[in-house]
């Protein structure tokens, strides 16, 4: 929605420049000096290149959260510049073989010692690439929702780092079924241990 509100700006602006001509647009008031100067050039080899709908709009940056949060990319120096997201996942009393202990996760490019790297990169994309997982996808239960008692296993997990840009700092168990859930949709950043 904010994104087609900042291109709705953008025609709008577009048509108000057309909707106005150079020639019409005049300053008024007592400090008038006659017209308002144009951007539209009125001599030179581009004069007669002027589109029939008016100027082009300039293109604006849309903001990290509208931009699919690659307003950062290339602004670093070297490809260690480029990482996004850099996590910390600690994981404890899972059972599983090789599953606990503590894994680096970088994504863009992968890298790290975590165990499934590739897996939870794309995994973290994928949540990344719609607004509502952007929102949710590390957001703790709200303290008061209405959980299933159904316990799910003592094993616990804290992530810690960055992720496309925004601290994370989140705890997750499998304590009932609320908890149960959000570590599913963890996977495979978290061990599945189903």
């Amino acid at each position: 929605m904010l994104r087609r509100l900042a291109l709705t700006a953008v025609v709008s602006l577009a048509a108000l420049a057309t909707a106005v001509p150079a020639s019409i647009a005049t300053a008024s008031g007592p400090a008038s000096s006659g017209p308002v100067p144009s951007a539209v050039p009125t001599t030179g080899p581009f004069a007669a290149a002027r589109p029939a709908l008016g100027p082009l709009p300039v293109p604006l940056p849309l903001p990290g959260f509208l931009d699919g949060g690659d307003s950062g990319k290339g602004s670093g120096g070297g490809e260690a510049g480029n990482v996004r997201t850099r996590l910390t996942v600690s994981v404890e009393n899972t059972g599983v073989a090789g599953a606990d202990g503590t894994f680096e996760l970088e994504c863009g490019p992968t890298g790290g010692s975590h165990p499934q790297g590739q897996a939870a990169c794309d995994r973290l994309a994928e949540a990344g690439a719609t607004r509502s997982g952007r929102q949710e996808l590390f957001r703790e239960t709200p303290e008061g929702t209405m959980c299933t008692m159904i316990h799910g296993g003592d094993a616990t997990a804290r992530i810690v780092g960055t992720w496309e840009g925004r601290a994370v700092d989140t705890t997750a168990s499998r304590r009932d079924g609320c908890e149960i859930a959000r570590w599913n949709s963890l996977v495979p950043v978290l061990p599945d241990v189903r």
